[in-house]
């Protein structure tokens, strides 16, 4: 599997990066997971404007599905024609959720072919995908993707849970939100800190951290580095646009 970061900014737009977007690839399959605001421009730079074989929509927080939203243009009007409908994994609200943000004509289901979101497992191309909830006021999942022999763990959205361990159990790179700064009267159940990101990462005794979905406005990288390097002693790193990771 190769992991592509294509957004990861927290709750909005950074001044360097897109929210969150990050496709995966496999035997030449290419699953797009989450579609935030502005990562439609990094999927063009980093992969190609009709990379993705499908959608991984975790949960329908505008800043990660909002460019599903623009991306029904270009698969509606391209000069050459409509494009298939693509398949959509995403919480049972999301069909009427991005043709409300659409608008015009009522509907994307011509663009997008929907399937619903529960917890438990199945496939997507090359993929063995388990998808459980996590702990975000919406509808969210964590998702755990499987290839050959090798495990990567997204956190979505999610303050500390116990499916969260459970999905990243032993996962060779987890991709770990890290939203808060640790030491602040944090709003409960919503996001973790960069210490807590670490401690599930010791607890679920992963590989690699990736820690991403950190909001520039409200924050400190370094800081947010600091706490999870206090709390997990293995490889760390903050993810940018563009990185690619071998998992």
């Amino acid at each position: 599997m190769r992991l592509t970061v294509l957004g990861c900014a927290g709750s909005f737009p950074g001044p360097e990066a897109p929210c969150s977007a990050y496709l995966v690839e496999a035997d030449g399959f290419r699953l797009l997971v989450d579609f935030g605001s502005g990562s439609l421009s990094s999927l063009q730079r980093y992969a190609g404007l009709h990379a993705p074989d499908a959608i991984l929509l975790t949960h329908l927080h505008c800043d990660h599905i909002l460019d599903a939203v623009t991306y029904v243009v270009v698969r509606r009007y391209a000069p050459e024609g409509p494009y298939p409908a693509l398949p959509v994994y995403a919480p049972s609200g999301a069909p009427d959720r991005l043709s409300a943000a659409y608008g015009d004509d009522g509907t994307v289901e011509d663009v997008y072919q929907f399937y619903a979101l529960q917890p438990g497992t199945f496939p997507i191309g090359p993929f063995t995908v388990t998808v459980d909830r996590v702990n975000h006021p919406v509808e969210t999942y964590g998702v755990r993707l499987e290839h050959d022999g090798r495990s990567l763990c997204y956190s979505s959205d999610t303050a500390p849970c116990d499916a969260l361990l459970r999905l990243a159990q032993n996962a060779d790179v987890f991709l770990c939100e890290a939203s808060y700064l640790d030491g602040v009267d944090n709003p409960p159940d919503l996001h973790l800190t960069g210490r807590e990101a670490g401690e599930t990462a010791t607890k679920a005794v992963v590989g690699r951290l990736l820690l991403t979905h950190l909001v520039a406005a409200w924050g400190s990288e370094a800081h947010t580095l600091e706490s999870a390097a206090s709390a997990y002693t293995g490889p760390i790193d903050v993810v940018r646009p563009g990185a690619s990771y071998d998992v």
